[in-house]
């Protein structure tokens, strides 16, 4: 009786040789490395508009949100110069950029340096070329440099949409969402500034208390702070996993939406989002045109609170000639297709021209 040949180990592959690609894991993979297909539109159609149908934002990408309230707001002309301060995936940007022509401009600003270059390249291939379109590695805040660096000094036409994009919230590498294991990051440009993990590792319980208040009016604030400041967390699950330990009697829908909020007082602090906010607010008058037109997309109490305050202020001092006088909301219809829009207040306002003097 012959004794069966023991398996060898795998022969290593040839530099360059062809790798199968993993097999699509299910109709709803749930690693985002695994959705190869949601993250190829092009080439996978079908798929997506599944996700898009189920209203799930495909992986990769960016829902743009209340794009028709945003351009009958703003109203792009033909000829007109336009800043969309938040890029983004460039889902606004493409519906402006097309009302602009022909003769029209617009300047997209992302701090993003990682999606900063894809967006480009998608707006690109749209046909729309340097002379159209220019994109701008910056902050919100930094929008009056921008317009010098681009030669435009004042445009028509404002968009700001607020808070965290789908590419960053979706990717585990990024460290926004505790939903899957990934580094505890939170910054929006992953080459500035500290960590949320190093933050969190400095801050003394009393100015952890003082950012889980004011960036996200959370209630439990006393019992996080004690369990979360001066220690160390490395990966957003720990830090989810350390949140919810300190909250052993909280009920578990309650619980998770503290964890929710914990991220997001984070986030801001991390990206001193709301110091950007007030600093871009302040700077608006001066970067639009006379009879010029800005909108502001928000997804958080504080920022809301900021625009409108600002508009207010504005529209009393006779710096904007018109205002919302009510906040926008995506309609029900939207919230049922993309539920990430439901917290998204939409404010505007509109540039006075300049007094005579007769």
């Amino acid at each position: 009786m012959t004794a069966e040949p023991v398996p060898g180990p795998e022969p290593t592959p040839k530099p360059g040789s062809h790798r199968r690609r993993p097999r699509y894991s299910g109709k709803y993979p749930r690693r985002f490395e695994e959705k190869y297909k949601e993250h190829n539109p092009q080439h996978y159609g079908e798929t997506v508009a599944k996700v898009v149908a189920s209203g799930k934002t495909p992986a990769g990408t960016h829902r743009p949100i209340m794009v028709a309230e945003i351009l009958e707001v703003l109203a792009p002309q033909p000829g007109e110069v336009a800043a969309d301060c938040t890029l983004g995936y460039g889902g606004h940007a493409r519906e402006i950029l097309a009302r602009l022509q022909p003769g029209g401009r617009l300047l997209g600003l992302d701090v993003d340096p990682i999606e900063l270059p894809k967006t480009e390249a998608r707006l690109r291939a749209l046909g729309f070329d340097p002379e159209i379109f220019t994109a701008h590695r910056s902050n919100f805040a930094g929008l009056p440099q921008a317009l010098q660096a681009a030669g435009l000094g004042v445009v028509d036409v404002i968009l700001a949409d607020l808070g965290v994009s789908s590419m960053q919230l979706d990717d585990p590498a990024r460290g926004f969402s505790f939903k899957h294991e990934g580094p505890l990051d939170l910054r929006m440009n992953p080459q500035r500034g500290q960590t949320a993990s190093a933050l969190l590792r400095k801050i003394s319980p009393g100015d952890l208390a003082a950012i889980l208040v004011e960036n996200a009016d959370e209630p439990r604030a006393p019992l996080l702070v004690e369990a979360l400041a001066g220690h160390h967390f490395a990966t957003t699950t720990a830090l989810a996993a350390g949140a919810r330990a300190a909250l052993p009697r909280v009920g578990h829908d309650e619980r998770e939406l503290t964890v929710r909020r914990l991220f997001q007082a984070l986030r801001i602090a991390v990206n001193d989002e709301f110091s950007a906010l007030e600093m871009f607010l302040r700077q608006l008058p001066s970067c639009l045109r006379p009879g010029g037109r800005v909108a502001v997309l928000t997804f958080h109490s504080g920022e809301d609170r900021r625009v409108k305050k600002a508009f207010a202020s504005g529209l009393r001092e006779g710096v904007y000639a018109a205002t919302s006088s009510e906040v926008l909301r995506p309609t029900p219809a939207e919230q049922r297709a993309n539920p990430r829009c439901a917290a998204a207040k939409l404010r505007w306002a509109r540039l006075a021209f300049p007094a005579r003097k007769d």
